[in-house]
């Protein structure tokens, strides 16, 4: 009986740190948008917006939720920054047809900047 305890003690201990190392792999911060912004192929109108990214630093997909769905997906890199951010802050570039897209997420008190590979 001892036996299975032990065992199942064993057991737990594995997955709580099998979870704990997969959550270090997927990252997430909340953002508002207060323009229209191009990701991707996709169009992002003002509001709140969750991105959730997975993969190296230098190679990132990153999925842009709202309301519980994925409304676009863009390739992206994390970017050390030289302190952290003091606020949220979405930064975006205007393109030729003048359509500003989506170019960099700085997450406030976060010493990381998620910047997107233009495609």
């Amino acid at each position: 009986m001892k036996f299975v305890q032990y065992l199942a003690s064993f057991a737990a201990v594995a997955l709580l740190f099998s979870v704990s190392a997969f959550a270090k792999d997927s990252h997430s911060g909340k953002f508002t948008l207060s323009d229209t912004v191009q990701v991707g192929s996709t169009q992002l109108a003002p509001g709140d917006y969750k991105a959730e990214w997975n993969g190296p630093a230098n190679e990132v997909k990153v999925n842009i939720i709202q309301n519980g769905r994925t409304v676009a997906t863009a390739q992206g890199k994390i970017q050390d920054l030289q302190k952290p951010s003091p606020y949220d802050a979405v930064l975006t570039r205007t393109l030729d047809n003048n359509t500003k897209e989506l170019d960099e997420i700085e997450f406030g008190n976060h010493t990381e900047a998620l910047v997107f590979v233009g495609e």
